[in-house]
């Protein structure tokens, strides 16, 4: 039975696998004979067919077994492509510590948590080493990542050489840009000559940083995807840094990576991801966890209620705006659906219009174009707009701490981790912050789930929650890492087999490194056309 669309039947869709299947098949299995033989794995032609066409149940679960091996064995081998382009590269940015780092650190008005401080000294010793630093810094929404890559910047300056920090989004690249020349002041640190480079940057202006970044003068840069345009070359980049890993393909980072000699590369995520699944997905990168938050963060008060809850949600928010803060509103959709029952954020805009009255409401959507979306970030981050109407495009948002208030419509649509990346939006400032989940929907697993998250406020469990209940489909559809997706096997369900396709991927690998044996020939073209269209996607 296939998923179907306008004007296809299922005995079309099957008649077509059926043609694909006769004249595409394999001209040979790629798994290597030892390893079918050793797990007693049915060939790939026979798999193909039973797991459309299957005669029962026990051919169904043998042509699945064989697919989930080979999904495992190949996501593996690509993996170990991608690592080998980054493992054991010298570092040829010779960085020394500097006590200018130092005095930063201790001219803070805050102390650096224990796991800051365990997290920078990882970094200082990554690039001060003689093989080039690929690492992974994971830790909450604010946790304090942005403060180290602040640091690394510093250091690299410090040493002579450039820098570069690239965020998914132009409101906040402006905004860190602002806080690292804030930081630079405080700190009489001139010279750097930080700079800012987006789309939305004057053709004027953009050819000044061209030639700054060019003759070596400018020493930091931070901007969006137009850090990697062809145009911009750079005298010694000795280390980039990318904000949000996830919204940045492998293929990007290896773009700005390839600015001159291999740079030093530091990728932040706030998306916590459970170790044994980073791993896997980020198997070209040490990791880093920064496992505490700040003390001056505040806890966020949740609630789970229903829709009838809703007039005392515009009650309190009416009070909070009185009391100079700002809300933000999450809907599951831009516009109305005829296929979908869930709010969107066109009509409860206009709704909230007429039950705020006096209150300042806008909407946001990834539909609109870049400048709007810009425009209404920053009037919301300067505090013109009071309650801000929004889809999920707010989860790699800006810093807003006058912000208290996060009510998301339909909670239930939502996995976990997004909705602990949504409620990170508030809770930045000194004032008490809640998020108030709205869902009618009475299934008990459902309410289990949202009760589950009103009880932690820990990322990284909620993640190993969310990655039980709801499979690894969360993590797949955001992580953008250039490598061949799971179509059927499961990182939960099948776990055993992940195991033994690591250790068959180690061994064939420590035998034939490029796999290069001619009996290998095949598996090598499979992982080389694998990587390309996973490539090609990103």
């Amino acid at each position: 039975v296939y998923g179907l669309t306008a004007g296809l039947t299922n005995k079309m869709v099957s008649k077509a696998v059926a043609q694909v299947l006769e004249r595409c098949a394999p001209a040979q299995d790629y798994l290597p004979e030892k390893i079918r033989a050793r797990y007693e794995l049915c060939e790939i032609n026979y798999a193909l067919h039973e797991v459309h066409f299957p005669k029962d149940q026990e051919h169904l679960a043998t042509a699945r077994r064989r697919i989930v091996f080979e999904e495992f064995f190949l996501f593996i081998l690509s993996l170990r492509q991608l690592k080998e382009q980054t493992e054991g590269i010298t570092n040829v940015f010779p960085i020394r510590a500097v006590w200018k780092t130092e005095e930063v650190i201790e001219n803070m008005p805050y102390r650096l948590t224990n796991a800051q401080m365990r997290v920078w000294g990882e970094l200082e010793r990554d690039l001060k080493g003689h093989t080039r630093m690929a690492r992974l810094i994971q830790g909450d929404v604010g946790s304090g990542k942005t403060i180290l890559a602040f640091l690394a910047m510093i250091m690299t300056a410090e040493n002579g050489y450039q820098s570069a920090l690239m965020v998914p989004t132009e409101v906040l690249a402006r905004q860190h840009y602002e806080s690292l020349c804030t930081l630079l002041k405080e700190n009489n640190l001139t010279g750097y000559n930080p700079r800012l480079l987006t789309g939305s940057t004057k053709a004027k202006e953009r050819r000044e940083i061209y030639a700054s970044l060019e003759d070596g003068s400018c020493k930091m840069v931070i901007g969006t995807h137009a850090l990697i345009q062809e145009k911009v070359q750079y005298k010694n980049l000795a280390l980039v840094i990318t904000d949000e890993q996830h919204r940045f393909g492998v293929r990007q980072r290896t773009a700005l990576a390839e600015k001159g000699e291999p740079p030093n590369v530091l990728v932040m995520s706030a998306t916590p991801i459970p170790r044994t699944l980073a791993i896997i997905l980020y198997g070209d990168l040490s990791i880093s966890v920064i496992d505490e938050l700040p003390a001056k963060r505040l806890p966020i008060k949740n609630c789970v209620v229903d829709t009838s809850y809703r007039p005392k949600a515009y009650r309190f928010i009416t009070r909070q705006v009185e009391l100079g803060r700002q809300a933000y509103v999450i809907c599951p959709m831009v516009e109305e659906s005829e296929m979908i029952e869930a709010e969107n954020v066109l009509d409860y805009t206009k709704a909230l219009r007429e039950n705020l009255p006096g209150i300042r409401v806008e909407y946001l959507h990834g539909k609109m174009k870049g400048k709007e979306k810009n425009k209404i970030m920053e009037e919301f981050a300067a505090g013109n707009i009071q309650v801000l109407v929004s889809t999920t495009v707010i989860e790699v948002g800006v810093d807003v701490p006058n912000a208290t208030v996060m009510v998301i419509e339909n909670a239930e649509r939502f996995g976990l981790s997004a909705l602990h990346q949504l409620r990170g939006r508030v809770g930045r400032g000194a004032a008490d912050s809640c998020c108030i989940l709205i869902s009618d929907n009475e299934n008990d697993a459902v309410k289990e789930r949202l009760r589950f998250l009103c009880h932690t406020s820990d990322g990284f469990a909620v993640a190993k929650y969310d990655l039980e209940n709801r499979g690894p489909g969360d993590f797949f559809g955001s992580a953008q890492h250039g490598l061949p997706t799971l179509r059927v096997a499961d990182l939960v369900q099948d776990t055993r087999t992940l195991k033994v396709a690591q250790e068959e991927a180690k061994a064939l690998l420590a035998v034939d490194p490029n796999l290069a044996m001619p009996q290998h020939r095949a598996l090598s073209d499979e992982v080389d056309r694998l990587f390309a269209t996973a490539g090609a996607m990103n």
